[in-house]
């Protein structure tokens, strides 16, 4: 059974040997010496809550906690906020800076672990997020469609999907496909946040398959940057051998061996300006028709509904 994940973010090195001691037990536990590094290791360990130390050199707690909460893959995960006995003034900047808790020093370890189990069963429990992306999943999705839909303003959805993926995770093992979905998670928020800014929508349906929601008139635009910002990626995927031969081999679905180029990324687009749009399944059988056909061309491409109302 995978341990769950903890970073602890404190410049005092007895502190974080304590915090190790309390928790190796029960999880796998990293460490940073500031903010500024446990931003950078969040980002490349991927942990499911945070303990961090309120005064730190270089960036403290809540400067920390500020930097999270800004960014859409990683503002979901929790955050303990460790300070000074009686420092109330602190427990409070702490808490408004987006910290879910805090514990006062010293503490006593079977306190933090109790914390740590309500924290992570609350954020199971309460959050829809794809526990790999932290993006909105199925729930949060169907409502996002039902808002657009009762609003009924011009609104493009684009279904995002990766080509010959099976292959690749067949070859290099699921942590380097987890990798891929992670990188064109990112390039899905970069992209819709250019051109909508705080009203962009990114989900994660789960697997390789994403959905982004827009004004209709930016959905062509958002798709392209898409498709450009992912085949500037996709090599760095390969070795150097299959970077030169564009191509692996493996096999298909139907266990036929086939020569796969390299991953692409296929976007089906459903418009409620060309087609008449009335309740949230629709858009679903529109966009897996419209993928279909895309994912069929072999290459990056999207391809936009073309019905009429």
């Amino acid at each position: 059974m995978r341990k769950e994940r903890i970073l602890v973010i404190d410049d005092d090195p007895d502190i974080r040997d304590v915090l190790d001691l309390s928790l190796s037990e029960h999880y796998s536990v990293f460490a940073a010496s500031n903010g500024k590094e446990g931003l950078e290791m969040v980002r490349t360990k991927n942990p499911d809550l945070i303990i961090t130390d309120y005064n730190m050199p270089v960036m403290n707690g809540p400067e920390f906690c500020i930097q999270l909460r800004r960014d859409i893959l990683l503002r979901h995960l929790p955050v303990i906020m460790l300070t000074g006995k009686g420092e109330t003034k602190d427990m409070v900047t702490g808490i408004e800076s987006g910290a879910d808790d805090y514990l006062i020093k010293p503490f006593e370890p079977e306190a933090l672990l109790a914390r740590i189990h309500m924290i992570l069963k609350r954020t199971t429990r309460s959050l829809d997020a794809n526990p790999l992306t932290h993006l909105p999943g199925n729930s949060s999705i169907m409502e996002e469609f039902q808002s657009y839909i009762d609003n009924d303003k011009p609104f493009a959805v684009g279904y995002v999907d990766l080509d010959k993926f099976k292959i690749y995770n067949d070859k290099y093992g699921f942590e380097h496909g987890d990798e891929i979905i992670r990188s064109l998670a990112r390039i899905l928020i970069d992209a819709t946040q250019q051109s909508c800014g705080k009203d962009a929508f990114v989900g994660h349906i789960g697997g390789d398959d994403f959905v982004f929601i827009c004004e209709d008139a930016k959905a062509d635009a958002i798709s392209q940057n898409i498709i450009d910002a992912f085949d500037k990626l996709s090599p760095g995927f390969y070795n150097n051998e299959d970077r030169s031969a564009g191509f692996i081999m493996g096999v298909d679905r139907q266990g036929n061996t086939i020569k796969a180029g390299l991953v692409s990324v296929s976007i089906g687009v459903v418009s409620n300006v060309t087609q008449k749009i009335t309740h949230v399944a629709q858009i679903g059988e529109l966009g897996a028709d419209l993928k279909k056909f895309a994912k069929s061309i072999g290459k990056s491409n999207f391809q936009r509904d073309q019905r009429k109302k």
